[in-house]
């Protein structure tokens, strides 16, 4: 899609691998579904096994000193559900916005942005960088041998500089506790780009493309299959906030945190942990898997192939599903291994939608934080 150039906004990107693993108003309105009013209606990523991941001690609002608005965007249930439905609902009218070819809605003209990157990702870095820039920003890459945080360099240090030189700082890492402490130290918001606990940006995208595709998230039946990892993490702290029926299908040993699946249930959302995919899709709106070894786990990946036997995703266990539900996958896909070709290029396969839906989520999301 064309862009305008933007003029003063700049962007950095930064990436630092770590040793400890832990766990102005939009104009025009442009027509759209109301995001409020499906919700109502209706009702980790790449991350390590869940027995490998403790949940953070701050499950829910990483503390903020305590503010009641949070400055930072790291866990979905930080906020309540009627501000994850305005972030969506926004996400829709700027996509609406974007998707037609108008650039004169410029809220990050002028503005830098620093993105910290100790895992790679083609989706993370494109997706923020290029709705960054079509916002009027501008986006520059750090990569992990950049900073090196907590390495040579401690992770408060890196947060108080680059708070110097940026309106707003997104991290993608491997530790919890790192995205945590960016946030702590960083004056200006901080965007979890992703931590081995948990994925949030992913799930807001994957909430927009449920409320695109079948009108409504509350209520509705999320069958996960695969390993209990970051992105089944953040479903759990999405059902926290929107009451929803989530079932993760995994082998035993590979169950998500204990802590984070009693966190959704306490809040009222009816969850299910089984080891029978099979049952589990049933009557399901979503099923949605993931690779089985995870970014730092590909040591295992020969192990956890036969252990998973059982959980591909193919177009038997949709056709189980029902004519009604749609294949999710975060990717990148391992095809033919966790996911079928056929299930994945099948019509009710929504991947691609979902991929797109990254930026747009984080738009609507760098929005928020900037109270842009």
């Amino acid at each position: 899609m064309a862009a305008t150039a933007i003029s003063g906004a700049h962007l950095v990107l930064s990436s630092t691998p770590t040793t400890t693993r832990q766990s102005p108003p939009l104009h025009p309105r442009a027509a759209r579904v109301s995001v409020a009013a499906a919700a109502s209606a209706g009702g980790a990523r790449r991350g390590v096994a869940a027995s490998a991941v403790s949940s953070p001690s701050v499950a829910s609002s990483a503390g903020k000193d305590a503010k009641q608005v949070p400055k930072d965007f790291l866990h979905i249930n930080d906020f309540d559900k009627d501000t994850i439905m305005k972030i969506l609902n926004r996400a829709m009218e700027v996509k609406a916005m974007i998707k037609s070819g108008d650039r004169s809605f410029q809220p990050f003209k002028g503005k830098s942005m620093a993105m910290i990157f100790a895992k790679p990702s083609m989706r993370t870095r494109v997706s923020f960088e290029t709705g960054f820039f079509l916002l009027g920003g501008h986006a520059v890459y750090l990569g992990p041998d950049d900073i090196q945080m907590g390495k040579r360099e401690e992770t408060r240090d890196v947060a108080r500089v680059l708070s110097g030189y940026n309106d707003i700082l997104m991290a993608r890492v491997f530790a919890h506790q790192d995205i945590l402490d960016l946030a702590k130290y960083a004056s200006v918001p901080v965007i979890n780009g992703l931590t081995d606990y948990n994925h949030p940006c992913q799930i807001m995208a994957d909430a927009l493309t449920m409320l695109e595709h079948i009108g409504r998230i509350e209520n509705t039946k999320v069958v996960y299959v695969g390993d209990g990892n970051n992105i089944v993490h953040s479903w759990l702290l999405l059902a926290a906030v929107i009451p929803l029926h989530f079932v993760c299908a995994c082998p035993k040993g590979f169950e998500p945190d204990a802590k984070t699946v009693e966190i959704a249930r306490n809040a009222g959302s009816k969850i299910e942990i089984t080891n029978d995919p099979k049952e589990a899709v049933k009557g399901a709106d979503v099923v949605y898997t993931d690779v089985w070894a995870s970014m730092g786990q590909k040591e295992e990946a020969e192990y956890r192939k036969k252990v998973f036997q059982g959980f591909t995703v193919d177009e038997a266990l949709m056709e189980m599903a029902g004519p009604n539900a749609f294949l999710m996958h975060c990717l990148p896909a391992e095809r033919g291994i966790e996911v079928t070709d056929g299930a994945i290029e099948a019509p009710n396969s929504i991947v691609f939608p979902q991929a797109e839906n990254r930026m747009h989520a984080q738009n609507a999301i760098m929005l928020h934080v900037l109270g842009a």
